[in-house]
């Protein structure tokens, strides 16, 4: 499979191959030099992701599968998707950024949407286990490389666009366009999710065939899902969804008026697949958390802490505005950016974290970028609002400080990593994770404590 890379051609390695014992090459354009047959196609990754899904014996036709694509909030709703099924009686795979789950057992994820050879297989177990549906987050980059091609769904479900990735896709008219590919592949009869909150996501309609259902949910839109009632608390959020003529009561210990978005959803994405209103509650409720996602650690401390994955300006923002519902005193926020990505939103991180009482700026992964000319490009946006972040860039420093700051009343959010258990500096992958710190910092708290006691 001549499938061109990032960084180099993947030509080179053909001889190679061909050593190995490969019999044919399946390419996109006429190769000279070559003993063995080519099979020249207009697309190669779509071709390789077909033919590992008909090798699988076409999975996903065996499955009631569903695709969750979005800039933000795919891992949470994909979650409570999967909660609402299995409390339904449905045995449930997942494919997501915190992990794989093929039915029996689940390991760390790789990628959000795994190679199309990955995919085959772990849907290809999930049918061997039984499992009757397939939860899937669909990321952009799987998109624009064919990585679902083959793949049918029964529902789709876009979340919002908003900016992000655009290092590789240069803007959002092209970021926009890819992530509404996904309803490429919607079975002629299936359900279409859409955020009628999002003016991206209203724009999507278009790409619907007439047999497709949409059902379409919003916190602030004439939709077809709509909440009322919405109570945010340090417990979590009470709410009421309407659909139609019936309306439900719901309890959930997830934080955040996003959160409750997420949950909307998710109902609908249930509704598609044929799911009572009645069972959808259940599930939602069953859901204790989500890691790394508006998590709360709880270590006895008088201050609250939340761990949230928010890497966006989007997504940072909506998570400072829901924990500022929560907090009684100071909102203290903690976050980076990533190397090696979409440089263009650190200063937009800026602005949006400067939404706190005392910012912190530190390291995320920082990858071959200098870490402080990163926290420098954050910290420009932070100003911008008038604001002084403090720069601290050893993240478990940064950290370690916030929560030596804050007091009875306060909230330390600790963002862009969230479920992350490692950090990438360089070439060197850490052992790292921002619970860990947070758990060990209070440890050691109570040890030092004790130790004054006793003297």
């Amino acid at each position: 499979m001549v499938i061109a890379g990032t960084r180099e051609s993947a030509e080179k390695y053909i001889p190679e191959a061909i050593k190995n014992g490969a019999k044919a090459v399946l390419t996109g354009r006429p190769l000279t030099g070559l003993e063995v047959p080519q099979c020249i196609v207009a697309d190669v990754r779509k071709a390789y992701a077909i033919l590992c899904m008909e090798l699988a014996d076409r999975p996903s036709r065996q499955l009631e599968a569903v695709g969750i694509t979005g800039t933000n909030g795919k891992t949470t709703v994909s979650w409570l998707v999967r909660s609402i099924l299995q409390s339904a009686g449905h045995k449930t795979g997942l494919s997501g950024t915190v992990e794989y789950h093929d039915g029996n057992k689940s390991r760390p994820s790789s990628l959000t949407t795994p190679d199309a050879l990955e995919l085959s297989q772990l849907l290809s177990a999930m049918v061997k286990n039984e499992v009757t549906h397939a939860v899937m987050e669909v990321s952009s980059h799987a998109l624009d490389q064919s990585r679902l091609a083959g793949t049918q769904l029964t529902v789709a479900a876009v979340t919002n666009v908003t900016q992000d990735h655009f290092d590789y896709h240069q803007n959002l008219k092209n970021y926009a366009a890819c992530k509404a590919r996904i309803i490429q592949h919607l079975k002629p009869e299936g359900t279409l999710v859409l955020n009628f909150d999002d003016p991206v996501c209203r724009s999507m309609i278009d790409g619907k065939q007439s047999a497709q259902k949409l059902l379409t949910y919003g916190l602030e839109s004439e939709a077809d899902l709509q909440a009322t009632g919405i109570q945010e608390s340090a417990a979590g959020t009470e709410f009421e969804i309407v659909f139609g003529s019936d309306t439900v009561s719901v309890s959930t210990t997830l934080i955040g008026r996003h959160n409750v978005s997420n949950c909307l959803a998710a109902t609908a994405v249930c509704l598609g697949l044929g799911l009572s209103l009645q069972e959808i509650v259940t599930g939602i409720q069953a859901l204790e958390n989500v890691p790394g996602r508006m998590e709360q650690v709880n270590c006895g401390q008088s201050c609250s802490v939340l761990i949230d994955y928010a890497h966006t300006d989007d997504a940072l923002r909506h998570a400072i505005l829901s924990a500022r519902q929560v907090c009684n005193r100071r909102l203290f926020c903690v976050f980076g950016a990533g190397g090696d990505r979409d440089s263009s939103k650190r200063g937009l991180l800026g602005i949006a974290g400067s939404e706190a009482d005392r910012v912190i700026i530190t390291s995320d992964n920082p990858r071959s970028e200098d870490p402080f000319q990163i926290m420098k490009a954050i910290a420009a946006g932070c100003q911008s609002q008038g604001v002084t972040p403090e720069l601290i860039e050893d993240r478990k420093a940064a950290i370690e400080y916030a929560l030596s700051e804050a007091g009875a009343g306060d909230l330390v959010l600790i963002a862009g990593k969230g479920h992350e258990c490692e950090q990438i500096l360089r070439d060197r992958r850490v052992p790292f994770r921002d619970r860990l710190v947070v758990e060990q910092y209070f440890a050691e708290q109570k040890i030092s404590d004790s130790q004054k006691v006793s003297a």
